[in-house]
């Protein structure tokens, strides 16, 4: 009898121990379900690749992102006209590119505007570029030369030609300027071209030194001074239908700025490297150091009104807006102040 009953109880201890071990997986298997039920990836168009974008690229190889249950998929538009076409056909749920873009579609009067929600830049990226090695550079040297300076009506385009103004120069009749060339193009058309000077954002800056194609001869950001220049934006339905997403993403982007504010260049390019995979971890960390130096991004993802007025300021000068948008209609501030409360 006693033999009977150490077998019925090793029997029990079994089916206990096998149950346990099915409920405790099964409830790790709901636990990592449920996690991955709240992953959500989104479609983000950027502009162009640069290093000029690095809080964004941070944000997402320090996991940034994951941390608010994001995941980011990147597609490079090539331009902010087509990056806010992907944006209004909802290709992208997210655009990447100058708030220019959003103030031309909100004067165009769709009721679905596109509406910025997070800055990351507050300079101009681009360093002018010359065919000839230039010891004392002046923004003189360029009356009567050729010009490649992006597409017109472009915030690189017109920053350039407020530049010009600055010094005394005239965009229509003091030299060139060659707007026939598209964004990502505008480098090899500048070596294999006849035009003596074009603007272009790092690494290609660099590289096209390197290559011994040009000298980067000044700094179109230095120059202008502070713009807001890049920046995220949506529909504004889509901003209305997923608060929770955008806020999310807007964290993201405020914790990438930190990053970058607290560590070195290199340190950034190593971060970033994955990103630029042709290009060696020097150059890399040369570019990053040269939008340190002229404090090219934003401490914050918030978008002032005065910088949206000077924004527009400079647009309008550039022949290319003729009625100002409502800063409180096409900047939505109220993600980039909550994450600012946030995160510490």
């Amino acid at each position: 009898m006693k033999k009977y009953l150490i077998i019925i109880i090793a029997i029990v201890v079994v089916v206990v121990g096998i149950t346990t071990y099915i409920l405790l997986n099964k409830s790790e298997g709901e636990q990592l379900s449920e996690t991955v039920k709240q992953i959500t990836t989104l479609q983000v168009n950027e502009v162009t690749r640069s290093v000029f974008y690095a809080p964004q690229y941070v944000a997402i190889n320090q996991g940034f992102f994951e941390e608010e249950g994001l995941k980011v998929e990147l597609t490079t538009g090539q331009g902010a006209d087509k990056v806010m076409t992907a944006v209004i056909s909802g290709q992208s749920d997210i655009g990447f590119a100058g708030p220019e873009a959003s103030i031309y579609v909100y004067n165009e009067g769709r009721e679905n505007y596109a509406q910025v929600f997070a800055q990351m830049t507050q300079r101009d990226g681009s360093f002018l570029v010359s065919r000839y090695k230039t010891d004392n550079f002046s923004w003189q040297d360029l009356k009567g030369k050729t010009v490649i300076p992006g597409r017109k009506g472009g915030v690189p385009y017109m920053t350039f030609e407020y530049v010009l103004k600055k010094n005394g120069i005239d965009p229509q009749k003091d030299l060139v300027l060659d707007d026939s060339i598209s964004f990502d193009l505008m480098a090899g058309a500048f070596a294999g071209g006849n035009a003596e000077y074009v603007t272009l954002f790092e690494p290609t800056a660099s590289m096209t030194e390197d290559a011994g194609a040009g000298y980067v001869v000044a700094s179109v950001g230095e120059a202008a001074g502070e713009i807001p220049y890049t920046a995220y934006f949506a529909n504004k339905n889509y901003i209305e239908k997923n608060p929770e997403i955008i806020q999310g993403f807007t964290n993201a982007i405020y914790k990438g700025q930190k990053w970058v504010k607290n560590h070195t260049a290199k340190e950034i390019a190593e971060s970033i490297s994955s990103f630029f995979p042709d290009t060696d971890i020097e150059t890399l960390t040369a570019s990053v150091q040269s939008y340190m130096d002229i404090d090219a991004w934003s401490d914050t993802p918030v978008l002032k009104q005065e910088s949206f007025n000077l924004l527009q300021t400079v647009m309008k000068e550039a022949g290319e807006l003729e009625k100002e948008a409502d800063y409180d209609k096409v900047i939505n501030n109220s993600f980039a102040e909550e994450a600012i409360k946030n995160i510490k």
